[in-house]
């Protein structure tokens, strides 16, 4: 007997106004759930590295923490890709007294860059 092939014709109803919206609201929100979440993984980094960058120059680190000073694209020099370079800031002092400012510059959970401010003035 000969097998004899059918077109099959599925047909999908068209996807609601409502359906439409919630697809589009569930994907937005994983996507803020995702740079939310990388922002608090860079944020643990950063606090780590200055925490070790206090600890080698033999300053106190004030506060515990660091504060997000603001964000910037620029081009990677290796593979010409852009990418985001997240500034952080805290405070330190060598002496007790008065506070300096240091930085620290990440590219996902990667430094690129920690520095402490000279002698405060």
């Amino acid at each position: 007997m000969g097998h004899v092939l059918r077109k099959s014709r599925v047909s999908f109803a068209p996807m609601s106004g409502d359906l439409l919206f919630l697809t589009v609201l569930a994907g937005g929100l994983a996507v803020a759930y995702l740079v939310w979440h990388s922002s608090l993984e860079a944020r643990e980094a950063a606090n780590r590295i200055a925490r070790e960058a206090c600890s080698r120059a033999v300053v106190q680190f004030l506060d515990e923490t660091v504060a997000f000073a603001g964000f910037r694209l620029c081009r990677s020099p290796h593979d010409g890709r852009r990418r985001l370079l997240r500034t952080y800031t805290f405070d330190y002092t060598s002496d007790g007294f008065e506070r300096s400012q240091g930085f620290v510059v990440m590219s996902g959970r990667h430094v690129e860059a920690v520095g402490l401010a000279g002698a405060p003035s």
